[in-house]
């Protein structure tokens, strides 16, 4: 919709423009919103299997007797999920997992569906309930790995090969290192293990893909329930474990040419995923940080940084907080899978190279550790791509600051054998050593860094970068637009079962930004409640605050669960592999004192309370954007009302659909919302459903075109066009009270005759009053109506 394009700068919005043009007929009743417009919240025919994607629903499967969830309480939430408008169910991994499994990840048998959740006869009869509310199927594939079943069990593939070693048929299955296991598999327990982990999980053994009867044997069930038509789709779980991840989803895309296939890929900064893999995109984390830096006050960086500094005495940037855990990993957790990739660089250069330079060794090390992605994206035989050799070129620049002058030339060497380049080309060391960088990203980051540097808790998402504080509309709309132009069919997303904390609780946080001083001011004063020093590290106790504040009310059971995890992660003074139980059990013992003490809790309530009109903007404000910006929203189990859950296992408890179908019931027989987890559900069942009757305005082929605003609160307004379409959203709602509200501040949406989709007013534009426009909700859906004339 070209109309939507930024005014050239000679031709400023009016100050004052016609009645007519801002005037607002405000069709809101007092007791009942307007009845839904059909043409825009039809539900879905037959012929809405042919349409592209238009949202997702995702949902965490569960095969232990307490809280069971399977295939046929999936089944039960058609009519919901198909009401609430999504096109697509979007389902945790389905094949047998080991026993007890809670998440499916760790499969066991690529051949059977798992009986857990109700077998092959469930699944099918999921897949037709669904169908029959023109719903699809979007599964989780776990490629990289798969789990060591418990001993005895002759069937699985791995057993034989404990049994027979390197001879048996399914050897070439596994990553494994036979020369340092003497032979054999050094399973858990027995010594370092010898094969590929998923990340230091010495449970979950490595996959080669790259062989074709592995990946035909692993791929069979499921490339034939795509066939069969019972699944529309596939979510691949971590492709940069794989050898060749662009080659395997070549592979996957020939067997399955019309399937809808997303890459649980994290780009980090400005990476941009390969051109040339055959995907519709990934699972949205890169969405995440754009939508949720748009919320977040940048004049709030230094009051807030200075605040963590001066009580924690941590360090003012995270850089070196960063190469530091990632060291760590690499000399701890990971050290197998380092000490594998120096066995290979011994081999290449051989042993006499590898005693006159010592230097190797430790060039090598410095220069994963200093990686800025999880990969570069080499194959061996051909030139290394230009994005790869910028990706070494940067960790090599960053790698020299941490090593002397003399070891510089071992610090080239390695870059050289790394991108494939030079006399000794070697391709098990190219595929290892990007093998290698991927899970020291992940561990030595998002599991270890994000836990040690707490400046802003909301900031330190999975595939987000604490270092970047906020994002600035220009920024987003110019990331939108490349989304829509090369990856219109990416997922977005803003929750999911692996990010530290849910949407709602950043929403919450983000509210700080824009309030430092109040801040620091109750943190200071909570921090000195009781008599005596707090046991807790700093860093963990500015978190502890960050935590109570963004989930608030939260249970004493819930809280020690998170502090737990989040003082084991950290690996300061505990740690999953050595925990120190003296020093956990006071952390604890404090966490409970301070939601003992009840005046205490009175004030940390009060504070919480007057974030809550703030939050409310942001939590409805990002919701919108990811719902209507370029790409295929998620909505994570439950994240259509508020969502203030934590990391796992909090962000996987049963979700209440009972009050969700009562919700949005109400809703549809057009009451007024309540509260914000109506004000939610409504701004997400609206949009969902608008999308999935406008393909047109919204899938492949759609444009994103910013909305200008004007006015003395123009900034706080993020607006843009999809198709006929507008969304408009309220940002940084603490500065717009400041500064008295919207006074005259104007939206240009270009066209005359807009109905709002939300709350059923209609506006006659083209330059509408924001205060108008924002006066039921801080978010407006427009959509063309016809104007009577």
């Amino acid at each position: 919709m070209n109309e939507h394009a930024e005014p050239a700068a000679e031709e400023p919005l009016p100050d004052d423009p016609p009645d007519e043009e801002t005037v607002s007929e405000d069709h809101l009743a007092e007791e009942k919103l307007s009845e839904p417009s059909s043409a825009y919240e039809s539900v879905p025919d037959d012929d809405g299997f042919d349409a592209p994607p238009s949202g997702t629903y995702r949902l965490q499967l569960r095969g232990t007797p307490e809280e069971h969830f399977g295939f046929a309480e999936a089944a039960a939430l058609a009519p919901y999920l198909a009401s609430l408008g999504v096109s697509h169910v979007y389902l945790s991994p389905v094949l047998r997992a080991a026993p007890g499994s809670t998440h499916g990840y760790d499969v066991i048998d690529h051949s059977r569906l798992a009986d857990e959740l109700g077998g092959a006869e469930a699944f099918g009869a999921m897949a037709a309930r669904f169908r029959a509310h023109g719903l699809r199927l979007l599964v989780d594939a776990v490629p990289n790995h798969m789990a060591i079943p418990e001993p005895g069990d002759p069937k699985m593939p791995l057993t034989a090969v404990l049994a027979e070693g390197r001879g048996s048929p399914y050897a070439k299955w596994f990553d494994i290192d036979w020369e340092a296991g003497g032979g054999r598999v050094v399973l858990p327990g027995e010594g370092e293990p010898n094969y590929r982990r998923f990340f230091d999980i010495s449970g979950l053994i490595g996959l080669r893909q790259e062989d074709p009867e592995v990946f035909e044997r692993t791929h069979g069930l499921l490339l034939g329930l795509v066939e069969q038509g019972l699944v529309d789709g596939l979510r691949i779980d971590h492709p940069d474990g794989l050898a060749d991840p662009r080659g395997y989803l070549r592979r996957l895309s020939e067997a399955l040419p019309d399937a809808w296939l997303l890459v649980e890929k994290i780009t980090e900064g400005e990476e941009r995923l390969p051109a040339d893999w055959p995907c519709a995109g990934t699972t949205g984390y890169d969405a995440l940080g754009m939508v949720g830096g748009l919320f977040i006050d940048p004049a709030g960086e230094k009051p807030l940084t200075d605040h963590y500094v001066s009580i924690t005495g941590g360090p003012r940037d995270f850089e070196e907080v960063e190469r530091d855990a990632r060291l760590h990993a690499a000399t701890h957790g990971l050290k197998p899978e380092i000490d594998r990739l120096l066995r290979v660089l011994q081999r290449v250069v051989g042993d006499r190279v590898m005693e006159q330079r010592p230097g190797l060794e430790r060039a090598l090390v410095e220069l994963l550790v200093a990686m800025p992605v999880y990969r570069a994206y080499v194959v061996p035989g051909e030139d290394a791509p230009q994005q790869a050799v910028n990706v070494l070129d940067e960790a090599a620049r960053r790698a020299r600051a941490h090593l002397p002058k003399e070891l510089h030339g071992d610090l080239d060497s390695v870059v050289e054998l790394a991108l494939g380049r030079g006399e000794r080309t070697d391709a098990e060391f190219i595929v290892r050593f990007q093998q290698t960088s991927a899970p020291l990203a992940a561990k030595g980051v998002e599991d270890t860094a994000f836990y040690r540097w707490n400046r802003m808790a909301a900031l330190n998402e999975v595939g987000g970068d604490p270092s970047r504080f906020a994002v600035s509309p220009e920024d987003f709309h110019s990331y939108c637009v490349r989304l829509a132009r090369d990856w219109p069919s990416t997922m977005t997303t803003l929750s999911t079962h692996d990010t530290k904390r849910e949407e709602d609780v950043r929403a919450w946080l983000s509210v700080l930004s824009e309030m430092p001083s109040e801040w620091a001011e109750a943190v200071d004063r909570w921090r000195h409640w009781s008599p005596g020093e707090s046991p807790l590290e700093p860093d963990l106790e500015y978190l502890l605050w960050q935590t109570l504040v963004g989930a608030w009310p939260l249970t004493i059971g819930r809280l020690e669960e998170f502090l737990t995890k989040a003082m084991r992660e950290a690996k300061t003074r505990t740690s999953w592999a050595d925990v120190d139980a003296g020093y956990e059990e006071a952390v604890l013992a404090y966490a409970r004192g301070v939601l003992a003490n009840p005046d205490l809790v009175t004030d940390l309530a009060a504070f919480v309370g007057r974030l809550a009109r703030h939050a409310r903007v942001n939590t409805l404000g990002q919701k919108l954007v990811q719902l209507a910006m370029p790409g295929v929203p998620d909505v994570y189990q439950g994240c259509e009302l508020t969502g203030l859950a934590l990391v796992d296992p909090d962000n996987r408890r049963p979700v209440d659909y009972g009050r969700r179908r009562e919700h949005l019931q109400r809703l549809d027989t057009g009451r007024l919302p309540k509260e914000v987890d109506d004000e939610k559900l409504l701004v997400t069942s609206r949009t969902l459903r608008l999308r999935r009757s406008r393909p047109d305005w919204f899938g492949p082929g759609a444009r994103h075109e910013p909305v200008t605003a004007g006015g003395p609160a123009a900034e706080h307004v993020i607006g843009f066009a999809r198709g006929e379409a507008v969304a408009l959203a309220t940002r940084l709602p603490v500065g717009l009270e400041r500064r008295g509200g919207w006074g005259r501040t104007r939206v240009d949406v270009v066209q005359q005759g807009w109905r709002d989709v939300l709350t059923g007013c209609t506006h006659m534009g083209p330059v509408l009053d924001a205060a108008r426009v924002f006066e039921h909700l801080p978010v407006a859906l427009l959509v063309p109506r016809e104007i009577d004339r």
